[in-house]
């Protein structure tokens, strides 16, 4: 009578068992057509007792691959006398199905090409005959990343900034509807997918961003591409004190940088006093105090882009509101704006003028469109902050400016 093994330790059979084949993926890679005839198959019984016994010729061949990190995309080549004969794609971990030493010729090999996002490239290749049962590819990260993406706008013209841990290799196609950037080998933080979240202006209709493989592409819809393409200016620098690369792509109006300005200009000539001063700086107040101040001064401060311009007339416009014709920041230091060398101390310290941000928030409400104004207030100010943390700051302000005209008689504005 057949002895019966108790329940309780096949169990703890099955339990102990490591990772088998049969958790992984089976891809057959045996070509259809055999090798030919070699001198292997004549001295195969002898050569095989130094190799392990008949099983190293005869058995079935199998190679257990994986990624570190798993979850990779894999290319599998057969190839024999130089020529493909077998392709097939898959996810790691996979066991590979090949034809038996003794079925393979002497140069049977298998090339894997592993692929995953936020990973270089892998290639390894592996001898049909050769002793080897198992492989774990390591993929290395990419030598670049992504850190965040700034978007600028303003008066029709703007700037996409890719702030970068190496120095930027990038490639940028026109496409019908717009352009896209591609930014090779590099990858991405978690949270610069976010930056790029809700990307619109009066040129961008939209901006779609996705890790293939390697590279790191950037999609830019334009809202008009067939009548007012704007031109694309690339450049590179270097944030010092962060320690990170930067790559600025702007986009240029065909209507030149002059009747720009002359539009900033007339905007700026329309704002009031009252949109500067009295309850208007409660507003101001409240989001110097919940925004990051080294955030602010970074995005204020003199950077060699298009908005310096636009900055130096508003300080200008700040010191034309104050009785006295003086900027006056928050520690008490005062500029008189009509002096090139006060206007210079004052731009490098712009972040800090008393009434700066509220006479911002009016310049662009008179040059950008009702749905545009906030995400180009974002963008001048605050251009690392997510758009729901930063209109959650602005409803904040708003109320209090709101309480405040709800107190002071509309005259004492």
């Amino acid at each position: 009578m057949a002895k019966t093994r108790p329940i309780g330790l096949l169990l703890l059979t099955l339990i102990a068992l490591p990772a088998t084949a049969a958790e992984r993926e089976i891809i057959d890679l045996i070509p259809n057509k055999r090798s030919g005839w070699t001198i292997a198959r004549l001295f195969a019984p002898i050569t095989g007792l130094f190799l392990g016994g008949p099983s190293y010729w005869y058995g079935e061949r199998t190679l257990e691959i994986d990624t570190r990190p798993s979850g990779a995309s894999l290319d599998l080549f057969y190839v024999r006398e130089n020529i493909q004969r077998r392709f097939e794609r898959a996810e790691s971990p996979i066991l590979l199905r090949l034809p038996s030493r003794i079925e393979a010729g002497p140069q049977d090999s298998v090339s894997i090409r592993a692929i995953l996002d936020g990973y270089l490239h892998q290639e390894v290749k592996v001898k049909v005959r050769s002793r080897k049962t198992q492989l774990t590819i390591e993929l290395a990260p990419l030598p670049n990343r992504l850190e965040v993406m700034t978007h600028t706008h303003l008066s029709r013209r703007g700037s996409l900034k890719f702030l970068t841990s190496e120095a930027a290799k990038f490639r940028l196609h026109k496409m019908s509807d717009g352009f896209s950037i591609v930014l090779t080998e590099t990858g991405h933080s978690d949270g610069a997918f976010e930056s790029m979240r809700g990307v619109s202006s009066d040129n961008i209709r939209s901006l779609r961003a996705e890790q293939l493989g390697a590279d790191l592409v950037v999609r830019v819809q334009l809202q008009d591409a067939s009548q007012n393409r704007p031109d694309l200016r690339s450049t590179q620098g270097y944030d010092a004190v962060r320690e990170l690369h930067q790559f600025t792509v702007e986009l240029v109006p065909t209507e030149g940088n002059a009747v720009v300005l002359a539009r900033s200009g007339e905007a700026l000539k329309r704002v009031q006093r009252s949109n500067v001063f009295g309850c208007a700086l409660e507003f101001d107040r409240s989001m110097r105090s919940q925004l990051d101040s080294e955030a602010l001064s970074r995005a204020l401060a003199p950077s060699s882009s298009f908005l310096d311009r636009h900055l130096r007339s508003t300080l200008q416009r700040l010191g034309e509101f104050s009785p006295d014709g003086l900027i006056t920041l928050i520690d008490g230091s005062k500029f008189r704006p009509s002096i090139p060398l006060d206007l210079a101390a004052a731009s490098a310290q712009s972040a800090e003028a008393i009434g700066v941000l509220s006479l911002l928030r009016a310049f662009i409400a008179e040059l950008e469109p009702t749905e545009q104004r906030r995400n180009t207030l974002r963008g001048v100010i605050a251009p690392e902050l997510d758009r729901e943390r930063f209109d959650a700051i602005v409803e904040i302000a708003e109320d209090l400016e709101r309480r405040c005209s709800a107190r002071a008689p509309a005259s004492r504005s």
